[in-house]
This record gives C-alpha cells, sequence and structure tokens, in this order.
C-alpha cells in the first residue's frame, strides 16, 4: 500500500553538488481566483526547498520541478513548528499565572520558553533532514 503524497512545482533556483534549492510560490485560494487582479486581498509567499540531487538525472538552473513529499511527513512538520510551540507557551503562561506572576511578565517567560524548543530543533536540524524526505519527481 503507497503512502499519500503532496506535490508542489517549483523552479530550480541553485544547483550543489549534493543538492538543489528549488523556489516554490505558495499561493492562497484567492489568488488562483479570475477577479484577484480587481482583489488587494491575493495572499502569495516563496517558499525555498532544499532537497537531495536526483541522482543519474539531468537538473539545470530555472528549470520547471515536482518536489513530493507524504502527506504525513507534512503533518509532522506542522505539529513541530506549530501545535508544539502553541501548547509551551500556553502551559508556561498558564503556570506562571497560577502562580500569582504578573500577566505581562507570563507572557514574556512564555515566549522565552520558545527558545530552548526553537535551540533544539535548530541543533537538531540535521537529523530533522533526514526524517522528512523530499524529493523531485
Amino acid at each position: 500500500m503507497s503512502e499519500e503524497t503532496v506535490s508542489h512545482e517549483g523552479i530550480v533556483t541553485q544547483i550543489n553538488e549534493n543538492d538543489i534549492q528549488v523556489k516554490i510560490i505558495q499561493e492562497s485560494a484567492c489568488a488562483s481566483c479570475h477577479a484577484k487582479g480587481a482583489c488587494t486581498v491575493v495572499d502569495q509567499a516563496e517558499k525555498y526547498l532544499t532537497v537531495p540531487r536526483p541522482a543519474g538525472r539531468e537538473i539545470h538552473l530555472f528549470q520547471k520541478v515536482n518536489v513530493v513529499m507524504k502527506v504525513g511527513q507534512g503533518n509532522t512538520a506542522a505539529v513541530l513548528a506549530y501545535l508544539v510551540p502553541i501548547v509551551v507557551l500556553l502551559a508556561v503562561l498558564f503556570i506562571c499565572l497560577g502562580l500569582g506572576l504578573s500577566e505581562g511578565l507570563s507572557a514574556l517567560l512564555g515566549i522565552a520558553a520558545l527558545i530552548p524548543y526553537y535551540s533544539i530543533l535548530y541543533l537538531r536540524r540535521d537529523k530533522l533532514k533526514k526524517r522528512f524526505d523530499c524529493h523531485i519527481e
């Protein structure tokens, strides 16, 4: 049974010996609307991904490619990027408020508690890169 995948079209912006960098244009639903020229709500962002260079395949700068990732890996990335930090922030906030600290100080301590979390993610980035298997289709 094969696992579901998510695919995004991107453009190769940089080629290294072992990996390539791909620029993906991320659009909101309204960005593809036929009335987007008359609307100021259009939301579009550029994301850059570094993916392993495919063996035995010729890749050129500015070539259009499809970057593929398993759906489960995307969910895990969302949990690490959004869910865990908000849980840490709220837990520290409510603990500090329960201890009788002021709201401002509790909020600052909640935000400060994210520094170790993101530091750990940064230090483990090589292991996380291996876990999230993006590849060129």
